[in-house]
């Protein structure tokens, strides 16, 4: 029976939200295989001077769980 994990992770871009969450997903597939999913739980930014410096996406990223041969 197949089970699925979930991790954290923070993307952040100087460009958009969409950004940030694409930069995560960029992140995410360089250490983990078997993605099905991304849950975007929320956006912030950091405002310096009035303006948005920087754009971050909490993602949760759904991966399947692989089993070890026997």
């Amino acid at each position: 029976m197949p089970v699925e994990k979930v991790i954290e992770i923070v993307g952040i871009s100087t460009i958009s939200w969409q950004d940030a969450a694409e930069n995560a997903l960029v992140e995410a597939v360089k250490t983990l295989r078997n993605i099905r999913e991304l849950r975007i739980e929320k956006f912030t930014a950091k405002v310096k001077e009035n303006k948005i410096e920087e754009y971050r996406a909490n993602v949760k990223v759904v991966f399947l769980v692989e089993r070890v041969p026997e």
